[in-house]
């Protein structure tokens, strides 16, 4: 069952309900309930969650970057909790906008130190 999981779910877009792009499933975080079974709580999305999921030197790399483009490493990743999701085809749609999500840390930390700084960056439309 697990392996079904991953399949279904693993590498596919996660899309908002206005169609915006939040990330890719990168990894599915699981919990425990009262009566000891699993089940899916979040899915993850992000560098950091990937590179736990790859592992090995390539997935140390990804974290290391991650890391870097953060103030406050590690870098969690970001969690889109289960009851957020609408439904999965060629993607996972959510039943919120992207802005009720927390931001992803990386995409703020390039936003308040890169983009913040380019001239004229505040005026861009949307």
């Amino acid at each position: 069952m697990r392996v079904q999981l991953a399949r279904r779910l693993l590498d596919r877009q996660i899309v908002d309900v206005d169609g915006l792009l939040v990330g890719r499933v990168d990894d599915i975080a699981f919990a425990v309930d009262d009566e000891g079974y699993p089940y899916v709580d979040s899915l993850l999305t992000g560098q950091g969650a990937l590179g736990e999921r790859i592992g090995g030197r390539v997935g140390q790399l990804l974290v290391a970057v991650a890391d870097r483009f953060t103030d406050d490493p590690p870098v969690p990743p970001l969690r889109v909790p289960l009851s957020q999701v609408a439904r999965v085809d060629s993607a996972v749609r959510l039943r919120c906008p992207a802005t009720d999500l927390p931001p992803s840390p990386v995409e703020a930390w390039l936003r308040r130190h890169l983009i913040e700084r380019i001239p004229g960056s505040g005026r861009a439309s949307g």
